[in-house]
């Protein structure tokens, strides 16, 4: 099983060192193949205000110290065309945030560059209508194309989940993701900034593992309540063991 986890968003190469030495330690341990992901960039932050990371050439440099200093595959997400190819000289998966997931040309430029492309399922969009998503990213490589469930918007500052959807998606995505820490956001839930529920992380990575998601993603920082973004909704380092053990005897168990 795969697991993808690290900070939200890049905040120092000692953070982002810490938390990747510690996860890749844990996912070892547990038998889990293990990718690194952390954002050099938010662009889809609430408020003008809110911090939105380093920016492409040092968060880069970041990305590319923790692969090559662990020996870890690392991912990270591409919010414009033109960041593409500079991005895929680092990470060995592209990830297509949630917001843009029907972006043509942003999925496409991606695809093209041969890497593995994740594209996160948007909270507006359905399981079903995933499937022209994926097949833009398919018609331009022969690699995977993952889709990552992360939860459906209904307005009112909240994210519903429907398990359903992955073996849904599984039907023709090559691999589905479920994305434990976003599915608890509370988009725009604290006043210019996201809140969440770190609490349900737990309860809905177990329910993904039982339905079969082919990996868990989640946002991890060793103190979450000081994290620059997200952390309402991240999970603290010193807990991911402890859940991924839980996670393992449900994988275990439906395989057989």
């Amino acid at each position: 099983m795969l697991i993808i986890a690290g900070p939200c968003v890049l905040e120092s190469l000692e953070i982002a060192l810490e938390v990747g030495e510690a996860l890749k330690g844990i996912c070892e341990k547990l038998g889990f193949d293990y990718i690194f992901k952390s954002s050099f960039d938010k662009a889809n932050r609430t408020s003008l205000y809110s911090y939105r990371g380093p920016g492409l050439e040092k968060g880069l440099f970041w990305l590319k110290e923790v692969k090559d200093r662990l020996k870890v595959k690392v991912t990270t997400d591409v919010h414009e065309t033109w960041q593409v190819k500079d991005v895929a000289e680092v990470v060995d998966v592209i990830q297509i945030p949630a917001f843009l997931c029907r972006q043509t040309d942003l999925v496409v430029e991606s695809a093209k560059t041969g890497k593995i492309v994740n594209i996160k399922k948007g909270q507006f969009m359905s399981p079903w209508d995933m499937k022209y998503s994926f097949q833009k990213a398919k018609a331009f490589t022969d690699n995977e194309v993952w889709v990552t469930e992360r939860g459906y918007s209904f307005g009112y500052r909240n994210l519903v989940v429907d398990f359903r959807a992955i073996p849904i998606m599984q039907e023709f995505a090559d691999k589905v993701i479920f994305d434990a820490t976003h599915s608890v956001q509370l988009p725009g839930g604290k006043e210019g900034a996201s809140g969440g529920q770190r609490e349900f992380v737990p309860v809905l990575a177990k329910a993904a593992t039982a339905v079969g998601a082919d990996g868990i993603f989640m946002e991890v920082h060793p103190d979450p309540e000081k994290a620059l973004c997200d952390g309402p909704n991240s999970i603290p380092l010193d807990q991911v063991e402890t859940l991924l053990k839980q996670i393992k005897k449900i994988y275990e168990a439906i395989i057989g």
